[in-house]
């Protein structure tokens, strides 16, 4: 969850280092801090608080040299502070670490180096590292890191930097994030491509258990016994200003305005007008393999757990397969009855979530079929996967996802029409029906996003309660669970969404006078059911905003406020109708004066389990 970059070449390492932590610093902004070799010492410059306390600290001092690692960091080990901020070093400063990842086992190496001498000042389990390598150093710095990451337990990404061998950096990786970028007499590592797409576009994605070591003039790649790997060249395609603001006043805004476009272009090449076929790109799954298949897991964490609820839901009503959905955290530990009869579907936008990833290798360890779906390319999730669907949602920075949630939505559309079409459980009437409507998605949502300054009033009324209740049915719950998540996330906001039959078995107990409660109507089977638990709220005193599909009149009789979604069928309504509560969730963090794209404790890319 942390951001590491790191620069070998002939420029100033330090601004280079400090442009690739900004480009991370949705990673973790608990602190920042870079290690620069100067020539003849490492020189350390490190402090607790957003990056630009780094900056200033380093336009005060400069440090000088052509080497250099840097971190920014989301605290896991020790409380934010300047002494706990990486980069850590070895005794006599001789060895610098930037570290991404949980040491698990950092006690017991402490005790031990304790026993050989080493002492330790800070609270983090980052500092066993740079020590344990210096305990193995004997002139060759990458056989030290070698022989120090197999006494290592836990999840790791490391950048080192050694004075006595100071034209190499060297860098490996373990269940956490690494690449490492290929220039022109100079070479870089970070923990995500926007850190060097500035500078490069050509990258070596790292195998767990790789190490790089880079120089000026090229890279080696190595096994963990030591043999020279050769890897394939990943060339970036993706605009360098798609991870900029463009004109917004922040990424989360920016990103759901984009949602238009991943829309379309995660169907692109997936569904057309122009045939009755879905394309899953190179996923190779039967009809035949599809008759021995009982069961699909969908597992998933956070957002894209949201997401794997609507799946389950489209993928029983269309394909009518048993889906069970769970949470990536709690998989493992029910001990789920897995086969080679059951197919998993695994959701991370990162494609590096612990969690989902300790799920898929638990289930293919058990003989299951994995299919992934991510957003980025080269993931661990996307390598270690059977199969791979990505959504296209291109690069999304702000902490809170919106888009990277719409498209895994649409991926998981795709799957159950795919399965469905697969297993004949679907008329050719059916998916024509489903497919066409589905490609008219991107321009209603477009329309909706026209209508933000609704959304936006309401949030200017209603920001200063200090709860706030989500409600709906059938597919409208799953989305009303991911509303109240982007609330909570962003504005720091009490939010609980709640089956709206559910209510009157307690949580109406909670309803007070004026109490906001955000009501999704938009399933014609049920709406007349949801406007009676509308009416059961309203009467305790809540101020209810209703979400519903277009042509509802009834609505506006029984609420204070609609926001209706362009009419489409109700099966596809969770992608309209996400997008107010997207916008509830923005308007109201900035009422509240939060910052935005960075919530507190939060991070991007949940790395740890």
């Amino acid at each position: 969850m942390c951001g590491i970059v790191g620069y070998i070449g002939s420029k100033q390492a330090a601004p280079i280092l400090i442009e690739g932590l900004q480009k991370l610093e949705y990673r973790g902004y608990d602190s920042a801090g870079v290690s620069v070799y100067d020539g003849e010492l490492i020189q350390i410059t490190k402090c607790r608080g957003r990056l630009m306390n780094l900056e200033c600290k380093l336009t005060d001092s400069p440090l000088g040299g052509s080497v250099g690692i840097g971190h920014t960091r989301w605290a896991t080990h020790g409380e934010p502070s300047d002494l706990n901020s990486h980069p850590h070093t070895n005794t006599n400063c001789t060895i610098s670490v930037v570290h991404n990842g949980i040491i698990e086992n950092y006690l017991y190496i402490k005790e031990w180096l304790k026993g050989e001498g080493y002492t330790f000042i800070t609270e983090t389990d980052t500092e066993v590292v740079p020590h344990l390598i210096d305990y193995f150093y004997n002139g060759d710095i990458v056989d030290a890191v070698m022989k120090a990451v197999n006494k290592i337990e836990g999840s790791y990404s490391l950048g080192v930097l050694c004075s006595n061998e100071p034209e190499k950096l060297v860098a490996v990786r373990k269940d956490s994030p690494l690449i490492v970028g290929l220039g022109e007499e100079e070479n870089f590592i970070a923990s995500d491509i926007p850190a060097i797409l500035n500078h490069t576009r050509k990258i070596y994605l790292l195998n767990d258990r790789e190490i790089a070591v880079l120089t000026r003039g090229g890279i080696k790649i190595l096994t963990s016994e030591g043999k020279e790997v050769i890897k394939d060249i990943y060339n970036v395609t993706w605009d360098a200003q798609a991870a900029e603001k463009g004109g917004y006043e922040h990424f989360m805004i920016k990103e759901i305005h984009e949602q238009p476009k991943a829309i379309r272009d995660t169907m692109t090449s997936r569904i057309s007008k122009d045939s009755d076929e879905v394309k899953l790109d190179d996923i190779t799954l039967t009809a035949e393999d599809l008759k021995n298949i009982d069961k699909i897991f969908i597992v998933a964490c956070g957002t894209a757990y949201h997401a794997g609820m609507v799946g389950k839901y489209v993928i029983e009503k269309l394909a009518r397969i048993p889906v069970e959905v769970d949470i990536a955290s709690e998989f493992r530990y029910r001990k789920p009855i897995i086969n080679g009869k059951t197919l998993m579907i695994v959701i991370s936008q990162s494609g590096e979530t612990a969690d989902t990833l300790a799920a898929l290798r638990e289930a293919k360890a058990q003989g299951a079929r994995v299919i992934a779906v991510t957003n980025v390319v080269g993931s661990s999730v996307a390598r270690e996967a059977d199969n791979l669907l990505y959504t296209w949602a291109g690069p999304e920075i702000a902490v809170a996802s919106t888009k990277a949630y719409v498209t895994q939505l649409i991926a998981m559309y795709i799957i159950a029409l795919y399965l469905a079409r697969l297993n004949g459980s679907m008329p050719v009437e059916e998916y024509r029906t489903i497919r066409d409507e589905m490609l008219s998605l991107p321009e209603k949502a477009e329309e909706l996003l026209a209508k933000k300054e609704e959304v936006q009033k309401f949030a200017a009324q209603n920001f200063m309660h200090k709860d706030i209740f989500y409600l709906g049915r059938g597919l409208d719950y799953t989305v009303a669970l991911e509303g109240a998540l982007k609330i909570k996330e962003i504005s720091y906001l009490h939010a609980e969404a709640f089956a709206a039959g559910e209510l009157k078995h307690g949580p109406i107990a909670l309803i007070e006078q004026g109490t906001p409660v955000i009501a999704l109507a938009s399933q014609e089977d049920l709406f007349d059911k949801t406007l009676s638990n509308i009416k059961e709220v309203i009467t305790r005193g809540a101020k209810v905003l209703a979400i519903a599909m277009e042509g509802k009149k009834d609505a506006e009789k029984s609420v204070d406020e609609v926001i209706y979604i362009p009419k489409t069928l109700q099966l596809l309504a969770p992608v309209l109708e996400v997008i107010p509560l997207q916008l509830l969730a923005y308007y109201t963090a900035v009422q509240r004066g939060c910052d935005v794209d960075k919530p507190k404790n939060l991070a991007k890319s949940v790395t740890v389990e």
